[in-house]
């Protein structure tokens, strides 16, 4: 007889509160899937700027990019923003659809130049240029 410890029970909690972005048809995800969230707002501003766009969600106010798998090895994503790893989202009040589609089989946003954009939006110093005499950072996303 397995115990329930309530650990387990607020685990199974979140897990059942999350929803996987589902890929359009067509798309291949051969470095795996995770998902970057954000203010729509912030979205909207870094739409145009970035070489390309992959698979973006919306679910109400938030957007989520789809990047590849270990997107947040050595990366501090900044605040407000979530790194969600198998592109499993929080469960909002809206169900995810999908605001954006890229030409081809690749529903990926290059996570580098992501990262850069939403760092000079959020006022964040990029983890690699951070000195002692740099600002401090902000605080990180969470996971």
């Amino acid at each position: 007889m397995r115990v329930l410890t309530l650990t387990t029970l607020a685990s199974l909690a979140r897990g059942a509160q999350a929803v996987t972005l589902d890929l359009p048809p067509g798309m291949k995800t051969p470095l795996g899937c995770d998902a970057v969230g954000m203010p729509e707002e912030y979205g909207r501003q870094i739409r145009a700027r970035l070489p390309r766009v992959g698979c973006v969600y919306a679910d109400g106010s938030r957007w989520w990019w789809l990047v590849p798998s270990g997107s947040a090895v050595s990366l501090d994503w900044p605040a407000p923003l979530r790194y969600a790893t198998g592109a499993r989202v929080p469960a909002g009040k809206y169900p995810p659809r999908l605001v954006h589609r890229p030409e081809g089989t690749a529903p990926y946003t290059p996570p580098i130049p992501l990262y850069l954009a939403l760092c000079r939006i959020t006022g964040t110093v990029p983890l690699w240029m951070r000195t002692s005499r740099s600002a401090p950072p902000s605080r990180s996303a969470s996971r």
